[in-house]
């Protein structure tokens, strides 16, 4: 009996480690699919402007959409996207790049500031203060356009520069970002070596935090840059003046005037050929600075 048991139960063995083995695989084949899937879904819309910034007007529409028509027109296409209307298109580039700018270095600098100060300083209501800006980021930028346009309009500021740039400069995500990478990654024991050798809070900040918090600054930085760079809402609510539009706005505005003519302008071409180099400066900038803000991601993924 025992003999039996034993000879049923090394035969088995096999199939058990064959299941086994085929398991990992199942899964890894199911992952690699849902990659592939992704992969194709973030790509396709850029593959589709690719492909449509090297049609002319007519060929936008009577052509296959995922395919090129004539790849010399891109360089014509590009030379009416920035002489169009006297250069228009890079008055608003500039626009968009000093939005960004702007707004992407003063929200980096909040957002250090205040998740310094959350992360390393005890004071009374810092629980609640810093609940109160977690909070703000389940709440839409949408929602808040609206009451942002009156309160600047109380003291003249809509349709100025200002009235994009101000409301970028809180990034409550960023906040909460460098709070957890000083956590993570400046010890305490460091700080007062350094107020022990006689550096004041400031010197501590600017000499030994600051160092230390580059990949959170970079993320920060760049999540800023993105988000101000692609703002649409704020800036289509605080703007008439088209000569501060940014591209978000300044295509939007080229879109409608098509629609007005039903296409008898070039103008769909140019929303297309403007679309595919509004961003770029964004894809440059991700792969210039990506190996700082992946380190960034990471420690704060460790809380």
């Amino acid at each position: 009996m025992t003999t039996t048991a034993a000879t049923t139960a090394a035969s088995a063995a096999p199939a058990v480690r064959h299941r086994r083995a085929k398991a990992p695989a199942r899964g890894r084949i199911t992952v690699n699919a849902v990659m592939v899937a992704l992969i194709l879904y973030f790509l396709l819309p850029f593959w589709w402007l690719l492909v449509a910034s090297t049609k002319d007007n007519d060929a936008l529409f009577s052509t296959a959409a995922l395919w090129f028509h004539s790849p010399g027109s891109f360089f014509t296409n590009l030379q009416q996207l920035f002489t169009y209307n006297d250069g228009e298109y890079l008055r608003w580039m500039g626009n968009t790049a000093i939005y960004a700018g702007v707004s992407g270095a003063g929200a980096t600098a909040v957002a250090t500031l205040a998740g310094y100060a959350f992360a390393k300083y005890r004071f009374p209501g810092r629980n609640l203060l810093f609940s109160s800006l977690l909070g703000a980021i389940m709440v839409p930028a949408t929602a808040l356009a609206i009451p942002t346009y009156l309160l600047l309009s109380k003291v003249q500021l809509t349709d100025t520069m200002w009235a994009v740039i101000l409301p970028s400069l809180l990034n409550p995500f960023g906040v909460y970002l460098v709070r957890v990478y000083v956590q993570e990654s400046l010890p305490d024991e460091l700080l007062e070596a350094a107020r022990v050798d006689g550096a004041g809070e400031l010197r501590v900040l600017f000499n030994v935090a600051l160092p230390t918090l580059k990949p959170a600054l970079v993320t920060v930085l760049l999540f800023s840059m993105v988000g101000t760079w692609n703002n649409f809402f704020l800036p289509l609510v605080m703007l008439n003046n088209d000569k501060l539009f940014p591209l978000t706005v300044g295509l939007q505005s080229w879109y409608q005037g098509a629609l007005i003519q039903s296409g008898a302008n070039a103008l769909f071409t140019l929303v297309v050929v403007g679309s595919l180099v509004a961003i770029l400066p964004l894809i440059v900038a991700f792969l210039l600075l990506q190996r700082y803000w992946r380190g960034g991601l990471t420690v704060g993924s460790l809380k």
